[in-house]
């Protein structure tokens, strides 16, 4: 990187035109790929042709699209897509020349796409249209539109794919975020095989069936740390196991004659991308891919082209190319920079820091030219949602944007956090709930100790459930923090479960905790009851359309802030949900919000 460019700042306004593409998908004639992207404000669907040449926008709505994939057979494809960030997800078909028709149109209900079938003819997708807090499993010709629900069952079950003669069904159950099932339900007589019956927590996912449909190839944990990947004979149902690295398999995809696999491993947050081919047991690393995140894997129809998304800390989104003939990668689509060169983009560093028990929590370090000339920075700490997530090695605008305003940025992935196994994601279950904004304590402590940042501006800031941790930072621990960004976060557990939407309470409660028989503990931790001990600054930004954390969770907050005299900002829209999508909306979300960092935090100091 030269000192020109290191010296060259760009504005929040041009990290935000950094454009991302990814959900790619081939047209089964094999000349095209279909994929996301959102250069227009929020992503559409476009398509390119795999020989290169400029790409072409397919749909041309206001409101963002969630995923495409195209038919097995012929040049069309599905897409979905809500209004207003509402998470209701309607299926729409769109055929090549025409506009887009609906397969599904009940606004209030919420719709998640399967698979297709081998004929092109035939889907599976999910449905809370029975009840607002299940989904079954449907099956829809898309030809009369007439769909049969081929799964009741008073739960979360989502429909995967067809077996390849189309008369069973896969069906994935999710019994809380990190304990999942696998059901083949029979099309004909309804009858329901179940595939996974285990003793304890186990997940398996990413289920494809073998050509001849004899065996399944799906990612599980089941009695291990990790996830492996391992074909299950559906005759015996022994499992034997193909790849089992230290680290999670997934995501996977199996070659349409069988005769590969592709799969990927995350290595404390960086993606291996591997090829397993299933007749020799061999697999080999595929070179040439930065360093970063790979998902969406797909394969050609006829096996000789890989499709992925990837990303990275110096790469926005993009979906790239492996060709298996010739063992090389290669980028397909280059979506839009801004005209910010990608050698300012900062790669951080890995680091484990020690908390209270001895753990070491793994991070992600980004720091900005100014504390390489040993300036004290400021930093933000930056804390991902879920709680079963995890913050990976990828691209970020808002955390590159910082970095090239003077800020540090440190990205913990604290105690609970996915990708290190079983033992780790449950150190903060239920009672241990705090432990992991212990963690964040002590990250704080860490920094301010460690000569690269200014003890005195250290600020916090997360999404969703790290919403949630930034309110219990500041409650908790007050005096550590400079300033806190809270992004649709979790203030009051009691009022959080009777407002979330009805669909997530079952999983929620797994996780958190009952609100019935733990009521008196999620009192016990809602940040709303601790309100008077804050003393850092505070800004609120929230979705109206939020189903996840409803916008009653930010008012209630910035209300108690207010009546106790304290200045709030708070930036609310009226056609978002859970998360800022919209252009127009990042930009003034994130403005904001770097003008509060800048009023509290920033600058640098010698």
């Amino acid at each position: 990187m030269s000192s020109k460019e290191l010296k060259k700042r760009f504005s929040f306004l041009r990290y935000l035109n950094i454009r991302s593409s990814g959900c790619p998908t081939f047209s089964p004639d094999g000349r095209y790929v279909a994929f996301l992207l959102n250069t227009t404000g929020v992503p559409q669907v476009w398509r390119v042709a795999l020989d290169g040449g400029w790409p072409e926008q397919l749909t041309f709505y206001g409101e963002g699209v969630s995923f495409c994939r195209y038919s097995p057979v012929e040049g069309r494809l599905i897409f979905g897509m809500d209004r207003g960030g509402n998470e209701r997800i309607q299926l729409y078909l769109l055929r090549e020349g025409e506009d887009a028709e609906p397969l599904t149109n009940k606004p209030n209900v919420i719709n998640a796409f399967g698979d297709w079938a081998r004929d092109g003819r035939w889907i599976t997708y999910s449905s809370n249209e029975r009840h607002e807090a299940f989904f079954d499993a449907y099956a829809m010709d898309v030809e009369s539109k007439e769909s049969r629900r081929i799964l009741q069952h008073d739960g979360t079950n989502y429909a995967s794919c067809f077996t390849p003669d189309r008369k069973k069904a896969l069906v994935d159950r999710a019994n809380s975020n990190l304990d999942r099932d696998l059901y083949l339900v029979d099309l004909e007589s309804g009858e329901i095989d179940h595939l996974t019956p285990h003793q304890g927590e186990a997940y398996y996912s990413d289920g494809e069936f073998s050509p001849d449909g004899t065996q399944l190839f799906l990612a599980s944990n089941e009695d291990r740390e990790f996830a492996a990947l391992v074909a299950m004979d559906l005759k015996s149902r022994k499992a034997k196991v193909l790849a089992e690295p230290s680290w999670d398999v997934g995501p996977t995809a199996v070659s349409n004659d069988g005769s590969s696999m592709a799969f990927s491993i995350n290595i404390e947050g960086y993606s291996e991308l591997r090829i397993l081919h299933l007749a020799s047991g061999n697999s080999h690393k595929v070179e040439g891919i930065p360093s970063g995140v790979i998902e969406a894997l797909t394969w050609s129809h006829d096996g000789r082209l890989l499709a992925f998304a990837f990303n990275g800390p110096a790469y926005n989104p993009d979906i790239w190319l492996y060709s298996l003939d010739r063992n090389q990668v290669r980028q397909l689509t280059f979506s839009d920079k801004a005209g910010i060169p990608r050698s300012t983009f900062v790669e951080p560093q890995l680091m484990h820091y020690p908390t209270f028990d001895r753990h070491e929590i793994p991070s992600f370090m980004y720091l900005p030219e100014e504390a390489q000339r040993k300036k004290k920075v400021p930093v933000v700490v930056y804390v991902h949602g879920g709680p079963e997530s995890q913050i990976r090695s990828s691209f970020n605008q808002v955390i590159q944007y910082l970095v090239n305003s003077g800020y540090a940025v440190f990205a913990p992935n604290v105690r609970g956090s996915s990708g290190y196994g079983k033992t780790y994601v449950h150190l903060d279950d239920v009672r241990k709930r705090m432990d992991s904004v212990r963690d964040l304590k002590h990250a704080a402590e860490w920094l301010a100790g460690s000569g690269l940042v200014d003890p005195k501006k250290i600020a916090v800031m997360g999404g969703s459930y790290g919403g949630f941790m930034v309110l219990s930072a500041v409650t908790q621990y007050p005096t550590i923090w400079a300033a806190a960004v809270d992004l649709y976060g979790i203030a009051n557990f009691h009022t959080f479960f009777k407002s979330t939407g009805p669909w997530r309470r079952k999983l929620r409660a797994a996780e958190y905790g009952d609100p019935e028989k733990d009521a008196d503990f999620l009192r016990e931790i809602s940040p709303i009851h601790y309100v008077d001990r804050i003393v850092a600054p505070l800004m609120f930004v929230q979705g109206k359309n939020d189903p996840r954390v409803p916008q009653a969770e930010t008012d209630q907050m910035a209300e108690a802030l207010r009546a106790r005299g304290i200045p709030v900002t708070y930036v609310l829209f009226d056609d978002e949900g859970h998360g800022i999508v919209k252009l127009k909306n990042r930009i003034v979300a994130y403005e904001t919000i770097v003008q509060f960092l800048d009023r509290h935090i920033g600058p640098a100091t010698e």
